[in-house]
């Protein structure tokens, strides 16, 4: 028997294997998380904004009321049931960390900092993260894990520091509080996103604090002067929508898919980016080293997505 030729032998083709539903959600945290990021690298940027027209007390309420107020339509909208008690007391953790020890804090830094140098606490703030919640989840990531987030840190650390010129100021005690705060609400945020979706989270989070927001912008926008500006405007309005709801109802949707740890080293490139918006919408003066560190967060970051925990 003849073989067969060239031209009708059968060919075999090489389809490549559907990804598996286990990379989609991870793919699809790892976008939802980064857009958390990007929304927050514009809050110090839109911070600055608002307190040309703001004080400080009156930003951070204000912003806190806008928030809730979306947060609390969009509950209503869809009919959320209220949280069972047991996740109460990990909404007050998140309210106490995200929704008001973070943003006053630092608004209170920026009055006498830049944005460059408050940069510092969105450094540290992915291993401070990893930190809570290896401690409160009991996740324990491995050494490749940690090498790459340190040597990362270290290296936003270095460039921060190199921008402010290494000069510590009396605003650094706000931003080392606001960073131990704003871990503890992202770690018991993540956790909380695995039970519920995470616009829920940070949702019920703002209504939790608006009997106490409500008043206290009344009371600051009374004895704080207010100069409206466009500026100030928007950085209101972003703060409020974008950084304080949106923002954080990716994010969290981002941890609760692909983990608290892992979703946390993807704020390394959180300082690059505020920096990038600081010369873009403030005039802020930007070295030749940020392409160099910005590389060197990259390959961090994709180390600390690969490693096992």
């Amino acid at each position: 028997m003849r073989a067969q030729s060239s031209a009708t032998a059968p060919r075999l083709v090489a389809v490549a294997a559907p990804a598996t539903p286990a990379t989609t959600t991870r793919t699809t945290g790892t976008l939802q998380a980064a857009l958390g990021v990007t929304a927050f690298s514009l809050t110090f940027p839109a911070t600055a904004w608002g307190l040309e027209g703001f004080g400080p007390w009156s930003l951070v309420a204000v912003r806190s009321v806008l928030a809730a107020l979306i947060a609390g339509s969009c509950l209503l909208a869809v009919r959320i049931p209220v949280p069972g008690s047991r996740h109460w007391p990990g909404l007050a953790v998140v309210a106490a960390g995200v929704v008001v020890g973070f943003p006053l804090l630092t608004t209170l830094a920026l009055e006498t900092s830049t944005t460059a140098h408050a940069a510092v606490v969105v450094g540290l703030l992915p291993l401070t993260t990893a930190l809570f919640s290896a401690l409160r989840t009991g996740t324990r990531p491995s050494r490749i894990f940690w090498t790459a987030a340190l040597a990362g840190a270290a290296a936003v650390l270095v460039f921060t520091a190199q921008q402010s010129g290494g000069a510590l100021t009396s605003a650094d005690l706000y931003l080392f509080a606001a960073l131990l705060v704003c871990a503890a609400g992202y770690t018991e945020g993540g956790r909380l996103a695995r039970v519920m979706p995470g616009w829920q989270v940070i949702g019920w989070a703002l209504v939790l604090c608006l009997p106490l927001s409500l008043p206290a912008a009344v009371l600051a926008l009374s004895y704080e002067p207010v100069q409206p500006t466009a500026h100030s405007v928007t950085g209101l309005l972003w703060v409020a929508a974008g950084s304080q709801f949106l923002g954080l109802v990716v994010w969290y949707r981002g941890m609760a898919a692909v983990g608290i740890p892992k979703a946390s080293q993807l704020q390394l490139a959180q300082p690059l980016l505020t920096l990038v918006w600081s010369v873009l919408l403030l005039g802020e003066h930007l070295t030749v080293a940020a392409p160099l560190t910005a590389a060197a967060v990259l390959v961090c970051i994709a180390v600390t997505q690969r490693a096992r925990g």
